[in-house]
């Protein structure tokens, strides 16, 4: 009896064994795929937020006086191209546009 108690145990250790170290044996595919997606997605929502950043800082420089209108214009216009792009990588990403606006409305809203 006691032995049929001590192999059921062993046999419950072995089985709890297997499942905590499943992970460590199995490939990492599914993983790496989601970890570079996930990364993917965080390069282009931070190039995004930069591009949004970099134009409002150059209209407070042009208020400043700190910009020329044509350097204004400029910086302008190549964040504006980063920002669309960024925003187009997103949507090609997260498997469409957003419900409320396009990337070229979202940008244009957001000039003086």
């Amino acid at each position: 009896m006691t032995f049929l108690l001590f192999l059921t145990g062993l046999l419950l250790v072995a089985t709890i064994a297997f499942f905590v170290a499943l992970p460590l044996f199995t490939t990492e595919t599914v993983w790496e795929s989601g970890q570079e997606a996930s990364h993917e997605l965080a390069h282009w929502e931070k190039q995004k937020t930069d591009a949004y950043t970099a134009i409002k800082e150059a209209e407070f420089d042009l208020q400043m006086g700190k910009l020329t209108s044509e350097d204004y214009h400029a910086l302008r216009e190549k964040y504006e191209t980063r920002a669309l792009e960024a925003l187009a990588q997103l949507d090609a990403l997260t498997k469409g546009p957003s419900k409320t606006d396009t990337p070229e409305k979202e940008v244009s809203a957001s000039k003086v």
